[in-house]
């Protein structure tokens, strides 16, 4: 069981939104410090919090964060961006800076923390993914959270050789500046990110965050032209 009191954890985008409510949240249940990246520099006034700076689609960032915090035992891979890109019709360089973000950054930064997870005892990583990693019609967006949930897949696997708990996460709409344009029920990031928390100090290889999350698991068994995002059409 990976308990967060007393933990060193690394929250990435953890400046606003969901990010900060982990941050928070992790704070609450004692742990002992916790790094929180931006792609820009800013300032937290609490002891316990140390800011850093981190570009998500730099190795060479990924990289320089590590030897800041060597001392890591839980990372929350949450950094992600939401930009309209259709498929077919989408602007392609904001499709690949979707992929970019979400996947491959993802990726960065668990390959950059897995050795300092293994020397400080295996901890965790958890990822955030969505319910759209399984619905179609929302464009590079759902796509890159699918091939999101598909890494997180393989790298429990892969992490499990070193006592890693890898942890996965799908949420429905979190009410954030990133869905404020979107007219649809949000859970609020405080809610989402106590169910997360809840989830890893369970050993949680999976969290439904919501309703919305659990319907659409459920769902997977049945037809594929089913699961659709009609709100996206």
């Amino acid at each position: 069981m990976v308990a967060v009191a007393g933990k060193v954890v690394v929250v990435t985008g953890g400046r606003r939104g969901l990010g900060a409510a982990l941050v928070d949240e992790v704070l609450a249940r004692g742990a002992r410090k916790v790094y929180a990246t931006a792609r820009s520099a800013y300032t937290d006034n609490r002891p316990e919090v140390v800011t850093a700076e981190l570009e998500v689609r730099s190795e060479a960032s990924a990289a320089a964060l590590t030897e800041a915090a060597a001392d890591a035992e839980i990372v929350f891979n949450n950094a992600g961006v939401l930009l309209s890109a259709p498929l077919l019709t989408g602007d392609f360089e904001r499709v690949t800076t979707t992929f970019d973000v979400n996947v491959f950054g993802l990726l960065r930064v668990a390959r950059a923390f897995a050795p300092i997870l293994a020397a400080n005892g295996g901890g965790a990583l958890v990822n955030m993914h969505s319910v759209l990693s399984w619905l179609a019609g929302s464009g590079a967006y759902g796509a890159s959270k699918a091939a999101a949930w598909s890494v997180t897949n393989s790298l429990r696997l892969e992490l499990g050789r070193q006592n890693t708990q890898v942890v996965g996460v799908h949420a429905g709409f979190i009410d954030t500046g990133m869905t404020s344009a979107i007219e649809l029920p949000k859970a609020t990031p405080a809610e989402v990110a106590a169910r997360i928390v809840d989830g890893l100090e369970a050993e949680a290889t999976e969290v439904l965050a919501d309703d919305v999350s659990a319907a659409a698991k459920a769902a997977l068994s049945g037809p594929v032209e089913h699961l659709a995002f009609s709100a996206a059409r």
